[in-house]
């Protein structure tokens, strides 16, 4: 897939009733895109199960979708209580869609996701030979550091302002626009 194809789809947020469409997502990907994912080999239980609890995790999940279909996703995620202001983000890009800039954009959401909502600290683990990975992370001023056999990014965003908030609230209308649009796509007979 190159940059080109992978422009035909659409970035937004993903609303908890699509959350569906993220676990289907996690369970497209391969071997290896999963092991990368979840820093270890994974099966379809323990994603079924993972799926499950993302409500419950409070987690904001971005999808990267290509006619219906969430085809990348990034989570951000609070840890601890919400007042400490530290999050875990995880991306995943199924193999197609891989070095097609998809990663960086998401990267560049969730951000902005966690500075509207006064997180001053994103915590990315990723195995040591996910390079992929790293690179994005450095295209945001990320910290890498090794640890146990991992490396661990860390971006501070900067703080919120109007404008960040404004675009979150746009792309938010505009994603359920989308949403609208993929729905109806999904239960109305092609003409």
């Amino acid at each position: 897939m190159d940059r080109k194809q992978a422009e035909t789809g659409s970035t937004r947020k993903l609303f908890v009733t699509e959350y569906d469409k993220y676990r289907d997502h996690l369970l497209r990907l391969d071997g290896e895109s999963r092991r990368m994912r979840f820093g270890m080999a994974v099966d379809e239980t323990f994603i079924r199960n993972y799926a499950e609890r993302l409500q419950d995790l409070k987690s904001i999940i971005y999808g990267h979708t290509v006619d219906g279909e969430v085809r990348a996703a990034a989570e951000l995620r609070p840890l601890g209580s919400a007042v400490n202001g530290e999050a875990e983000a995880a991306f995943s890009v199924e193999e197609p869609f891989q070095n097609s800039g998809i990663g960086t954009e998401l990267l560049g959401r969730v951000i902005r996701a966690a500075r509207n909502r006064s997180i001053h600290r994103i915590y990315m683990n990723c195995l040591a030979e996910n390079r992929r990975m790293q690179a994005v992370a450095k295209k945001y001023d990320a910290v890498l550091e090794f640890d146990q056999g991992d490396v661990v990014g860390r971006v501070q965003p900067s703080s919120a302002h109007y404008f960040s908030i404004w675009r979150e609230a746009v792309e938010d209308e505009m994603g359920f626009v989308m949403a609208v649009l993929d729905l109806q796509r999904k239960f109305l007979p092609a003409a």
